[in-house]
């Protein structure tokens, strides 16, 4: 099938509703239950989001990859607006069963994919010491398991890239036949370990990506909103949530991710380009072109051997 020409004033709006880390004593405004989410995510839909990243979490707001509560979430959302789900993948520990499981089972349209093993690490500045500081893991073999999990439920991988070698080290996977084009990068910066929070960064990620290739820039805490006015000159799509930045523009803590969507959104309009909707987002990440079935995981059989 051969894509449409991309219009490029379009811009597509990911939402990240919750995240795994933050909660409610530093932001009240962040949901844990599928349908606390599920409303957060109509509101980032009614504001302009095509996209939400979804984690999951415990009554309790701690985190959870049991597939009954994905299965729930997707549930919820879908009763509520038509928005596209992107379910994260990540955790540090080498076992993605449950992932492998939540991928096939709920077949989000997006599965969220870390590209690479980083220090993954968080410093104060006022404590002088780390908040918390470990290795993230990601090799190829669990990656690769990820990746036929998404082949075998028609899922698309949006390939999370902390620094410069993981985007530069999807070649092997392209090389194997697990990894097909178009591609869809998402370049997170400002994560101690990775790429820091600068122009030059989503200029140099994007020159190492392949022709053709989408990509979002995911900016977390305060360079958020700068680093999202500089994808936009560059051309690239934008996430915005709660899982990234708890603070709009001028300093005050959001109440909702309907909050910050609202300002993305309007700093697109802002910049001349156009908010994707749901069905041109689809088109724009490929997402029509993807074929779940025994093909797919045969063919990722096939590379492996």
């Amino acid at each position: 099938m051969t894509a449409s020409p991309r219009d490029p004033d379009l811009c597509v709006i990911t939402c990240a509703v919750t995240g795994v880390l933050a909660n409610r004593k530093q932001c009240p405004g962040i949901p844990y239950t599928p349908v606390e989410i599920a409303e957060e995510c109509k509101r980032a839909y009614d504001q302009g989001a095509a996209v939400v990243h979804i984690h999951a979490r415990q009554e309790d707001g701690t985190p959870t990859f049991d597939p009954k509560v994905f299965a729930a979430i997707k549930a919820e959302v879908e009763a509520r607006c038509p928005i596209l789900l992107n379910f994260s993948t990540g955790t540090i520990l080498d076992d993605v069963s449950d992932q492998c499981t939540y991928l096939k089972e709920s077949r989000p349209h997006i599965g969220a994919l870390n590209m690479g093993t980083m220090n993954y690490s968080k410093y104060s500045e006022n404590r002088k010491a780390f908040v918390f500081d470990m290795v993230f893991s990601n090799t190829y073999a669990k990656i690769i398991k990820l990746l036929e999990a998404m082949n075998e439920a028609g899922v698309k991988p949006e390939l999370e890239c902390f620094d410069t070698g993981h985007t530069h080290g999807i070649w092997p996977l392209l090389d194997m036949g697990v990894l097909k084009k178009p591609l869809q990068f998402s370049f997170i910066v400002n994560v101690l370990g990775g790429i820091p929070p600068l122009v030059e960064s989503l200029q140099l990620q994007t020159k190492i990506m392949p022709p053709g290739s989408e990509w979002e820039v995911i900016g977390i805490s305060k360079c958020g909103w700068r680093m999202i006015g500089a994808a936009l000159a560059l051309g690239g799509n934008i996430r915005a949530g709660l899982e990234d930045n708890l603070y709009l523009p001028n300093g005050e803590m959001a109440k909702s991710n309907g909050q910050l969507i609202e300002v993305a959104a309007r700093m697109v309009r802002d910049c001349g380009r156009k908010v994707a909707t749901v069905d041109q987002a689809k088109q724009i990440l490929g997402l029509d072109q993807i074929q779940p079935g025994p093909k797919r995981a045969a063919g990722v059989v096939t590379a492996q051997a």
